[in-house]
């Protein structure tokens, strides 16, 4: 029943694998056609080999000319069969190849098209697995697996057949004790699933915590902690190793189990051949012969079994891949309206919001900000400041109540049109591996070179973007390790400037540049903020103490609002804040 119930959750999976494949039938027509007229000239070589033998063996004077032809046929064969093994070889590379393609581009628009919930809680380097070394699992073990299985299947029907042809009670032993190899092998593999489940796992998290330590680097050095790290890595790298010595110890026993098996099969029939042979019945050529059929018989079930493990990897990994490409989609809004000429107004009307139903975060939030004010959010870490920001931009969507933005209610507009209210410059700077001119027209591609100069100066970018070696052309390295954290955040600023949107969210802007710079950054936010309705997220107060409204949030609830000078009147929360950072 357990084995039932294992195929049954294979064949859903294979299916869907099929599905991705069949764009890309032709090549594997083409793999089957070219592999089987492989199989059909493999199988005369054994016979050619065996004319020519009889030709010397068992008679009186050598017929050279004859055993001349039946060479010349025997090289003409190799090499017609190993032209047609190639091209075999050649359409099925293609296959898994462009299989692999379209699963992998599958997964990466499915993960710009899932919540960004599925983002944050899941580790980005099991992701990345997930999308190359899973992918290459899968069209590997069930592509590549299912057509040697099928090249197998051929080949030992064929075989049955040349050897009935040959020695009937023979063929009969061979065909009987043979399968005994594949049913040792499948009993193992079996045993062995579970450890191959166990083992992709593994490679899921050393792959996450690689790129999480190579992602931090810096950190990591700067508190000396190498061999914290280096420690962390052995120990998960020792489950791996003792996951996957489990696994290849259980998959290592098919091979030697089987060819132990059929070593004994092929000394039984040499043996019972050569008294056949004694007798009269058969020539020397047609066991040598036989002896052929025998080996090509059997080593198709010592690749079944191979072939069964890489099965079992294949389906650890589809599981994966298949969660992933069948993980809930943010809801549809292609049927919603668009927002037209926004006109910066914002209303949240008793907004509730949790990350985990367990634990409550804002409860009963109410705001209405005008066009053209700058609210500031303040407040202690976790209190709620940048969810806001989610909230405003639906990355998230409210559990209850209404946020309206332009006399919409965001979640009955579409979010492409939301998203084009806002430019966003958030804490972590965000540049990609191009040109600095293609990373400012990010959001806007047919910008002209005057756009982006203008925009650029505006930010306070364009002078330090002149010295570098190739000015606009200069490339942003992977890791953007080329400028400085405040030159990444003056250009991801000039982003947002050339956009020029009815609306700012500005979270923790600036918090990584210097007073100075700060000092000219904020007068180019002034400017471009005029007119525009701005959402500023900061922790140092000094940045928000011009803003129209300032909410101070604790636990959740804006606890406080006003502006700076009516707050620090109130000498409440806020006035707790700013001492903490200017003193009294």
């Amino acid at each position: 029943m357990q084995q039932k119930n294992s195929l049954k959750s294979i064949f859903p999976t294979i299916k869907k694998v099929i599905a991705y494949a069949k764009p890309h039938k032709m090549y594997f027509y083409l793999s089957v056609v070219f592999g089987f007229i492989a199989i059909g000239l493999n199988m005369f070589l054994p016979v050619l080999l065996g004319w020519a033998i009889d030709c010397v063996v068992g008679v009186d004077a050598v017929n050279f000319a004859k055993l001349g032809r039946y060479l010349i046929f025997i090289a003409i064969q190799a090499i017609t069969s190993a032209s047609f093994e190639w091209f075999d070889v050649y359409f099925q590379n293609i296959l898994v190849n462009r299989t692999a393609q379209s699963m992998r581009n599958k997964c990466f628009e499915k993960i710009n098209k899932v919540p960004l919930k599925y983002i944050d809680n899941k580790p980005h380097g099991d992701i990345m697995n997930t999308i190359i070394n899973d992918i290459e699992n899968v069209t590997t073990g069930f592509l590549s697996g299912f057509k040697a299985l099928l090249s197998g299947v051929v080949t030992i029907v064929s075989v049955i057949i040349f050897m009935l042809t040959i020695n009937i009670p023979m063929a009969l032993v061979v065909i009987i004790l043979a399968p005994l190899s594949l049913l040792i092998s499948v009993y193992i593999t079996k045993k062995s699933k579970k450890l191959y489940n166990e083992q992709v796992n593994k490679i899921g998290q050393i792959s996450s915590y690689s790129e999480e330590m190579l992602g931090n680097i810096k950190v990591i050095k700067a508190f000396n902690s190498e061999q914290k790290n280096i420690d962390n890595f052995q120990e998960i790298n020792k489950s791996l190793y003792k996951s996957a010595e489990k696994a290849s110890f259980y998959a290592s026993l098919a091979g030697p189990c089987t060819r132990f098996i059929n070593g004994t099969l092929y000394g039984i029939v040499a043996v019972c051949g050569a008294f056949v042979c004694i007798r009269g019945s058969i020539s020397i050529g047609q066991i040598s012969t036989f002896l052929s059929y025998v080996e090509n018989y059997t080593s198709p079930f010592n690749e079944i079994a191979s072939i069964v493990a890489d099965i079992q990897v294949a389906v650890a990994s589809a599981n994966r891949v298949f969660n992933l490409l069948e993980e809930e989609n943010e809801i549809n809004d292609e049927s919603y309206p668009n927002i037209v000429n926004c006109n910066g107004e914002v209303k949240l009307q008793q907004v509730c919001f949790s990350y985990n139903p367990q634990s409550k975060l804002i409860e009963d939030l109410n705001l209405n900000v005008k066009k053209g004010q700058t609210v500031a959010i303040v407040g202690p870490t976790g209190c709620g400041k940048s969810t806001i920001i989610n909230l405003l931009m639906r990355f998230y969507d409210i559990n209850s109540g209404k946020i309206v933005v332009s006399n919409r209610d965001i979640q009955k507009v579409t979010r492409k049109s939301l998203r084009n209210c806002y430019g966003m410059v958030l804490q972590e700077s965000w540049l990609y591996n191009a040109t600095i001119r293609e990373n400012i027209v990010y959001g806007k591609p047919d910008a002209s070179i005057e756009e982006i100069i203008e925009a650029s100066k505006l930010a306070n970018a364009h002078t330090f973007i002149e010295k570098l070696p190739d000015g606009y052309d200069t490339i942003i390295t992977e890791n953007a390790d080329n400028v400085s954290a405040g030159q990444k955040q003056l250009i991801c600023i000039a982003r947002i400037m050339l956009t020029k949107p009815p609306m700012l969210i500005l979270d923790e802007a600036t918090s990584n540049i210097d007073t100075r710079t700060e000092m000219n950054i904020q007068r180019a936010l002034d400017y471009i903020m005029q007119g525009r309705t701005c959402f500023i997220v900061a922790h140092r107060l000094s940045t928000i103490i011009n803003a129209d409204t300032i909410l101070v949030m604790n636990k959740g609830k804006i606890v406080e609002q006003g502006t700076h000078k009516q707050l620090l009147a109130k000498n409440g929360f806020y006035t707790q804040l700013f001492n903490s950072q200017f003193g009294s």
